[in-house]
């Protein structure tokens, strides 16, 4: 069985709301069994750019999942807050 991966390319333009944003996120994924892997912020580009500084990538155990999580009503409630936050791209995989 393969997992979904939820990958998000980040730009924080407001550090106080994303904080208190990233504070929230944890609660709604783990009802789906997600799991963060990494929160991290880029230190060189070897091939191409992104306009994006930050990233994460959470770990959940199908896309279906991962589908769902975003879909959430407690998940969809953040995304206003997410907004006011920052610049994301955000994105699913299957792998």
């Amino acid at each position: 069985m393969s997992h979904g991966y939820v990958v998000g390319h980040i730009t924080v333009k407001d550090a106080d709301k994303w904080a208190e944003y990233r504070s929230k996120v944890p609660g709604t994924l783990a009802p789906w069994g997600a799991e963060l892997l990494l929160r991290g912020r880029r230190v060189a580009s070897f091939s191409g750019d992104s306009p994006h500084a930050d990233v994460v990538v959470i770990r959940f155990p199908s896309a279906a999942a991962a589908s769902d999580w975003f879909a959430s009503p407690a998940y969809q409630a953040l995304i206003p807050l997410r907004e006011q936050a920052a610049d994301v791209l955000l994105l699913s995989y299957e792998g």
